[in-house]
């Protein structure tokens, strides 16, 4: 197997991804971009861990440690986001990072 190809996806995917957490504003979808960097790190463990016939296999364990790191990672960090949007009524990171409260319609206070 040549080691070029799957290096070569594993960095089209992270580019992918990091575009998208450097260009997206909502906070959902910078969640899955950070997702695609992770499946990125993974598909790179796992294509060297084949081509150097590592006999205990590491970059596979590696690679299942860094699954449930990203299942907690997606499970905490959509918890936090729709508490967030109950809170504050919106997901936008630039309204969030601001401090302001969301451009919309106007809520009344009693």
């Amino acid at each position: 197997m040549h080691l070029v190809y799957p290096a070569v996806l594993a960095v089209l995917l992270f580019c992918v991804g990091l575009y998208g957490v450097l260009a997206r504003r909502n906070a959902i979808l910078v969640l899955m971009s950070v997702e695609l960097m992770l499946a990125a790190v993974s598909l790179n463990l796992v294509a060297f861990d084949v081509w150097l016939r590592d006999a205990i296999h590491a970059g596979q364990v590696f690679t299942l440690f860094l699954i449930a790191l990203s299942a907690a990672e997606i499970g905490i960090g959509l918890a936090i986001v729709l508490l967030v949007h109950r809170a504050r009524g919106t997901v936008a990171l630039d309204e969030l990072r601001a401090g302001r409260e969301p451009r919309g319609p106007q809520r009344e206070t009693e």
